[in-house]
């Protein structure tokens, strides 16, 4: 089956944050992990269906979406997860903060790397711990985790290291030594990991494999707390809908009990969307995929080509780390913003100088961003 990938679907007035938050000016909205591609076809039909009935009572998990879900992870993954192990979250950001919370007492130190998606800064702060963050080099083209950084900056009250693998914002696929590694850093001080691994089935290298971190092993996965959705792959964000995974039972029954009373249950539209993801949408999800590794190919290019731009290759996600701080303009975000478009500041990811850049849209829409910002870029150096 082909799917249209190309043909722009008109977001502007809908509320869509990505695109409504520039209402009335001529930008291009590149940032948010939002994709401008309509869902699988079997999601939508199954949405509709679900509609159709008219009533919208209070809702129990979807026959067969756990064991859905546990066959995905075990063919996809290599990762024998069990039914019982599986949390149903509002939103993989509420993870994050419930995971600060369920291992980290306040004063606590919670670690992770920089650049990093924006809640890691702010989940640990906000459950009242210290945040540690360690810098992620590049080496050899690719960003890559310092192993010695990351040991001398454990401190004898740090509970929880955060990880995002794939990551978000540098596209890297974390190999199964890179991951070991980290594991045996944070067994041995007692660390438990919370891994957001949300961007797992959007790999784009031919040969290349996302390897779960609670996959490696069995004493792993009982110190880990794996964060997944089908909201990136599927294009479904706004429907709310994401999940823990914990095989400890004392570990999930601390996560559970920071929940009580305060994040609420995922909604009926949330859970027919990922049941008929996660069973009906694999061909669409291939499709997607080739669509974009050339929308990838297309961005490294344009990069490779401008001055005063750089970036690492991207493994996996619909997201572009860019490097702008040779390019001799104060505020990189804002001198885009105003050639019409927007993007990420890397500042907010703790990476001042660099932009992040959504191409999770038709090859249309990104020409013609990519078009303004070597045209902007041309001007100054002209200038």
């Amino acid at each position: 089956m082909s799917y249209d990938f190309d043909t722009p679907i008109d977001r502007r007035n809908t509320d869509s944050l990505k695109w409504d938050i520039y209402r009335g000016r001529d930008v291009l909205p590149m940032w948010v992990a939002d994709m401008d591609f309509a869902s699988p076809p079997e999601v939508i039909a199954a949405l509709k269906k679900r509609v159709d009935h008219g009533v919208f009572g209070y809702t129990l998990t979807p026959v067969g979406l756990k064991n859905t879900i546990i066959e995905r992870l075990k063919t996809r993954h290599g990762w024998e997860a069990r039914p019982e192990w599986i949390v149903w979250l509002p939103g993989l950001v509420t993870g994050l903060n419930v995971a600060c919370r369920a291992v980290a007492s306040p004063k606590d130190a919670v670690l992770t790397t920089t650049p990093a998606y924006p809640p890691f800064l702010s989940a640990p702060a906000l459950a009242g711990c210290e945040l540690i963050t360690v810098d992620l080099p590049v080496r050899n083209g690719m960003y890559q985790i310092d192993f010695e950084d990351l040991e001398s900056a454990v401190t004898p009250r740090t509970r929880l290291f955060i990880l995002c693998n794939p990551h978000n914002p540098t596209g890297r696929v974390f190999t199964r030594s890179e991951l070991t590694r980290l594991a045996e850093i944070c067994l041995s001080r007692d660390i438990i990991i919370c891994s957001d691994e949300i961007h797992c089935d959007l790999i784009l290298d031919i040969g290349n494999r996302h390897i779960s971190m609670a996959a490696l092993d069995q004493g792993i996965a009982q110190r880990t707390i794996t964060l997944l959705s089908p909201s990136k792959t599927f294009n479904l964000p706004g429907l709310g809908c994401s999940l823990a995974v914990i095989p400890d039972e004392g570990l999930r029954k601390r996560f559970t009990d920071v929940m009580q009373g305060i994040v609420p249950h995922v909604n009926t539209l949330g859970l027919t969307a990922a049941l008929a993801a996660y069973r009906d949408g694999e061909d669409w999800r291939l499709a997607l995929i080739d669509y974009l590794r050339h929308n990838r190919n297309l961005v490294e290019a344009f990069v490779e080509r401008t001055p005063g731009l750089a970036m690492s290759h991207v493994e996996a996600t619909y997201l572009a780390w860019i490097d702008a701080r040779d390019l001799g303009v104060k505020d990189a975000c804002a001198f885009f913003d105003q050639a019409g478009v927007g993007l990420s500041d890397g500042k907010d990811f703790g990476g001042p100088g660099f932009v992040r850049l959504n191409f999770g849209c038709p090859r249309a829409t990104l020409a013609m961003a990519l078009d303004r910002m070597a045209k902007s870029i041309a001007e100054i150096k002209h200038s």
